[in-house]
């Protein structure tokens, strides 16, 4: 059995499960999120413990690697309707900034042209300074996913460290061309 598969998840109040056949329900304040599991894995709920056990051969190493991520998808999806989940990133570089137009933002980012950014419905994307933002929603999949492709827009380059980082992120830097003496 894997480690992580073997730890039961606590549901927290203000969130509801609904177990039907192969698909899982999360319910809380900040929205829902389903999914649909593998055959070789069941859940049980057991007051507000939720418990993911193997259906097939513990000692498939398949079965056992299923194990522990349909455990940490549904550990996700609790926190995910109960918190929500974040990335912080900010803009370094004279004259990039960011803009909230509505639901969307337009970055300048030192090309000849603005660039338009519109996240997926369920992600949103706040502009707290002109270089700061915030990437919130309840699946943490989708918010690492809008967060970096974010950050491709314009990847921090190791000479100045100028682009678009994570808040915690640390470049590692190069030293330049040196003059003739």
């Amino acid at each position: 059995m894997s480690r992580t598969g073997k730890k039961p998840i606590q549901i927290p109040d203000g969130v509801s499960v609904e177990i039907s056949g192969r698909s899982v329900t999360v319910k809380g304040k900040m929205g829902a999120d389903s999914i649909v599991l593998m055959d070789c894995v069941n859940v049980k709920s057991e007051g507000n413990v939720l418990r993911v056990e193997i259906a097939g051969d513990e000692n498939d190493k398949r079965i056992r690697a299923a194990h522990g991520l349909h455990r940490a998808l549904l550990a996700n999806m609790v926190t995910g309707v109960s918190s929500g989940f974040e990335k912080n990133l900010e803009i370094v570089g004279v004259g990039y900034r960011a803009q909230q137009q509505k639901k969307d933002v337009v970055f300048q980012l030192g090309y000849s042209h603005s660039v338009l950014f519109s996240p997926p419905e369920d992600i949103s994307v706040e502009v707290l300074e002109p270089t700061k933002l915030k990437v919130k929603g309840i699946n943490k999949q989708k918010v690492g996913q809008v967060a970096a492709n974010i950050r491709k827009l314009r990847p921090p380059e190791p000479y100045k460290g100028k682009g678009i980082r994570y808040a915690n992120e640390r470049i590692r830097r190069k030293a330049g061309k040196t003059g003739k003496k």
